[in-house]
């Protein structure tokens, strides 16, 4: 028996789930091995509403039980002020919400899906998981993005070639102070031009000026989509800029 199965096989866990590749591999697994499990997802302002969407449609595939928890992260000062510890303070509250859920319904054991591809360094919210003990099985298990997104489309999940999403308020560079309408307005264009048929993108803000970083397998889909793209994103934003230099990469 692999060393997932062993950590799973029997036990009583949480699962912090998200609705992504990983959390969503592991939320699998954890449904078929564990003596009992749930699923954990927090809703914040810094989640689009096609992730909440999509982790009950997974929760549902997978047979297991989810619990939706609400936070008003930009509440809290650490958070909305967007410093360069905005994901440590963000993703502790994130973790201290389900960690206490979690106990109230009987679970000690809490894991989340990182996965052995993560980089193994101080990034804040690392530090976060560490600090509150949260367990991280797909990466103790050596489990990468790669054989995890194989696994997945083994087992069906349709969040097996899901691009990685990062929140909302990666959206605006550090220290541009988040508010719930500057997040509104980042994930309403976000949907508009996924509507027009972007997989992997992201747009990067700053006032009234909007970038849009694609990947280049879909650099031919924005000379396409120009017009598209230009007519509703300028109702949005007074410029709208395509980033030749930065060019989507996996976060």
């Amino acid at each position: 028996m692999e060393l997932l199965e062993n950590l799973l096989n029997g036990a009583e866990v949480a699962v912090a789930f998200s609705g992504g590749t990983d959390s969503a591999y592991l939320l699998f697994e954890a449904a078929r091995l564990a003596k009992r499990s749930c699923a954990y997802y927090v809703k914040t302002p810094f989640q689009p509403a096609f992730e909440l969407a999509d982790a009950k449609k997974l929760a549902k595939q997978c047979g297991a039980f989810m619990k939706i928890l609400t936070l008003d992260s930009l509440a809290q000062p650490e958070t909305a002020k967007n410093t360069e510890e905005r994901c440590y303070f963000c993703k502790r509250q994130m973790m201290l919400a389900i960690k206490q859920a979690a106990h109230e319904d009987g679970f000690s054991l809490i894991f989340d899906g990182t996965n052995a591809s993560d980089l193994a360094d101080e990034r804040p919210g690392m530090r976060a998981l560490r600090e509150l003990g949260i367990r991280s099985p797909l990466r103790e298990c050596g489990l990468t993005k790669e054989e995890i997104r194989r696994r997945s489309k083994e087992l069906g999940l349709f969040t097996w070639d899901k691009p990685a999403y990062a929140c909302l308020a990666t959206r605006f560079s550090v220290g541009d102070f988040l508010t719930q309408e500057k997040l509104s307005l980042a994930e309403r264009a976000e949907q508009y031009v996924a509507e027009l048929g972007f997989m992997d993108f992201r747009l990067r803000i700053s006032g009234k000026t909007t970038k849009l970083q694609v990947k280049e397998t879909e650099l031919s889909l924005v000379l396409q989509k120009r017009k598209q793209l230009l007519e509703g994103l300028l109702e949005l934003f007074d410029e709208v800029l395509l980033d030749l230099v930065n060019v989507r990469k996996e976060e």
